[in-house]
């Protein structure tokens, strides 16, 4: 089992679209950027409203029309888009969240966004760390790949099995072992995953709700304005502001040494801290996904040394 804690640094303001101009990311911008991409998504139909065929200059409801359905004045919904949302009632935000369809994930980003916590602390300096009882869970799951998730999408902590099925991530640098820059920046992982436009898709949800919690995180700023400056299509999802919660699924993957893996997975947060997840994934009893886990198992680390194209290994 790899556990190996990320050096934390504290870096200069991030570069390119989407990203904020000093130490953090700019909440009001976020919050501001975010009711218009909702509004810009949703037609007069959609809810409810008449669509008299006239030209609308911009995509999506007017301002007008979402406070009519939220029940706000035009003047207070404009304020609060414009980023002022220090003074909104959380029964307010959840009528504008009604009124904007927002999912159960999209409303808690926007509360965050809207009213940050009072005295929030500083951002840590301290390195995330697994608790050593976590790490050894991990190396019993035989059989099991399996990965510990921190803030910004760091890989905190790892066991055999998910070396052999992505990478051994021990032989990169500690600052590269992050989903983000793994799939947007190396080409390896683009070929790994078969979906990887909905992988990458979830990256940067999973990103935009960290921002959302944590604005005046340094480090993350710094990351989402380096993807941003390096890829394209980083920029283009950033630009989106979508937000969601995936705690299970399947992931179809092309391995470079078994070929094609269907393996459903499953993520655990843990309970005494929020911000640390762990991801287990299996494949169907008796499938060749399955035997070729077990290949994969019975190789050992040899898995990760049969391939110099394996994901991480170049």
């Amino acid at each position: 089992m790899e556990e190996q804690p990320v050096p934390e640094r504290r870096p200069a303001g991030p570069r390119g679209p989407g990203a904020g101009t000093g130490p953090g990311i700019d909440r009001r911008a976020e919050l501001s950027e975010f009711l218009r991409s909702r509004r810009a998504r949703l037609k007069p139909e959609d809810v409810g409203l008449p669509d008299f065929g006239r030209h609308r200059r911009v995509p999506g409801l007017r301002r007008e029309e979402l406070a009519q359905l939220a029940g706000v004045s035009v003047a207070y919904y404009t304020r609060l888009e414009q980023g002022n949302g220090q003074n909104v009632s959380g029964e307010v935000l959840g009528a504008i969240a009604s009124a904007l369809r927002l999912t159960d994930a999209e409303q808690a980003h926007l509360t965050h966004l809207a009213k940050p916590k009072q005295h929030r602390k500083k951002p840590s300096l301290r390195q995330q760390r697994v608790r050593g009882a976590l790490c050894r869970l991990l190396d019993t799951m035989d059989g099991v790949p399996a990965y510990v998730v921190g803030r910004r999408s760091e890989i905190l902590a790892w066991n055999r099995m998910a070396a052999a099925v992505f990478g051994d991530w021990s032989q990169l640098p500690a600052q590269e072992r992050n989903w983000a820059r793994l799939v947007f920046l190396n080409p390896d992982y683009q070929d790994l995953y078969v979906d990887w436009d909905q992988k990458a898709s979830d990256i940067v949800s999973y990103l935009r709700m960290d921002a959302g919690c944590h604005p005046d995180d340094p480090r993350l700023s710094a990351l989402v304005g380096e993807l941003s400056v390096k890829s394209e299509e980083f920029r283009r999802l950033w630009a989106r502001h979508d937000v969601r919660e995936k705690s299970h699924g399947l992931k179809r993957l092309h391995h470079p040494l078994v070929g094609e893996l269907s393996l459903s997975f499953e993520t655990f947060t843990l309970p005494d801290d929020a911000e640390q997840s762990v991801v287990a994934y299996h494949a169907e009893p008796a499938s060749a996904s399955a035997e070729a886990l077990r290949l994969l198992a019975s190789w050992g680390t040899d898995a990760t040394r049969a391939g110099s194209s394996a994901p991480g290994m170049q």
